[in-house]
């Protein structure tokens, strides 16, 4: 976060990073990621695209088809035609906007609802010695709280408390009432990253500590850019992901640790509202928030903070795209060998086998190590 003006907060940069591979029952079988974005130099039209690839050039749908819908909620509530248009645009390649005539706008505007778990992952609960949940908790913000992941986030004057919470978040692909947890998934387009910006004095401490005031401030949810498909996903459920203030870690954990998963989530809501296309869940945050440290640590103005997940494909950076180091990230987390692994593998077979083992970790540990330090020097 950095101030422009006033109390303005710019929330510059965002990570974000899936690995491939395939889930049952998914709303497409494409991998595809899906943008809403407008012209630069024409802010006020927005448009549905998908884009080729992190970082490349933007297909513009209604360029493509002039029939289809100009907001993602309205391309969502096509189902399957929507997605079958958008995965013949994608192997087209026509109708192709470059990245730089592209401003990438939140993924989703205008939902619904935008649902909220809170104390879901387990060593959240721990770092503030709070008991497990036996059921989740459910809260809300407001759909104004959503803004673009280059946006600026408005730091209230009301509040001197305003914290971080990276998520993995994810968006509602058709609607359902009383969805049972095994088709789950198939009502799921696809995840995304979310900051669940919370100002602790209005969470905590006022509004009878209830906590939708401090949650729903304007500007309070920077989402996207991209809602990569469910096919798009090995396992969204062991995803390393965390929270950098200053280019320093505060959050680093794996979704791995959530309570209540995905398919979880989308059951136990259902039983009380319909999910409509473009609901946003926000599936909750890991430790190392600001509230919880001591003494307690809270955005200020000039901050700069970004949030990632490993083994997606890298979504924003702070201050630059990561370009050929994500795709670095990606192959190391893609395959269990990567190709210099394989290579160096090949040349020891002679080995025994243990120390095959014990090179190929060190190899992995170490060119983990060279990417971080290479993608956080840019």
């Amino acid at each position: 976060m950095r101030l422009l003006c006033g109390s303005l907060l710019s929330l510059r940069r965002f990570n974000a990073v899936f690995s491939t591979g395939t889930i049952r029952r998914a709303t497409s079988s494409a991998t595809m990621r899906l943008v809403q974005f407008c012209h630069v130099g024409d802010e006020g039209r927005v448009r549905v695209g998908v884009e080729q690839a992190e970082g490349q050039g933007v297909i513009d749908l209604k360029a493509f088809d002039p029939s289809m819908p100009s907001t993602m909620r309205e391309f969502l509530e096509m189902g399957k035609s929507g997605m079958d248009c958008a995965e013949r645009a994608l192997s087209s390649g026509q109708c192709v906007v470059p990245r730089s005539d592209v401003r990438l706008l939140s993924p989703v505007t205008g939902p619904e609802k935008v649902v909220c778990v809170g104390m879901n992952y387990r060593d959240h609960c721990l770092e503030q010695n709070a008991p497990i949940p036996k059921e989740p908790i459910i809260f809300s913000k407001f759909p104004s709280t959503i803004t673009g992941p280059y946006d600026d986030i408005i730091l209230p004057e009301e509040s001197t408390e305003v914290d971080w919470e990276v998520e993995l978040a994810f968006v509602i692909g058709r609607k359902g009432k009383h969805i049972k947890e095994e088709d789950a998934l198939s009502y799921v387009a696809g995840f995304t990253v979310a900051n669940d910006v919370s100002a602790r004095d209005w969470q905590m401490k006022r509004n009878g500590k209830q906590w939708l005031l401090g949650k729903t401030f304007d500007t309070f949810c920077p989402l996207g850019p991209a809602i990569v498909t469910t096919s798009a996903l090995k396992d969204v459920h062991h995803l390393g992901i965390r929270c950098l203030v200053n280019g320093a870690v505060v959050q680093d954990s794996n979704t791995s640790q959530l309570i209540f998963q995905t398919q979880k989530l989308v059951a136990w809501v259902s039983r009380f509202v319909t999910l409509c296309p473009g609901d946003v869940f926000l599936s909750g945050t890991p430790p190392g928030v600001g509230v919880f440290r001591n003494p307690p640590v809270f955005l200020k103005v000039g901050h700069a903070a970004s949030v990632q997940h490993y083994t997606i494909i890298a979504i924003q950076a702070p201050e630059r795209a990561l370009g050929s180091t994500a795709g670095l990230v990606w192959i190391l987390h893609q395959y269990p060998l990567s190709f210099y692994e394989l290579l160096l593998l090949w040349s020891i077979e002679k080995k025994p086998p243990l120390k095959q083992l014990w090179l190929h970790f060190t190899v992995r540990l170490y060119l983990l190590t060279l990417v971080n330090a290479l993608a956080n020097m840019n």
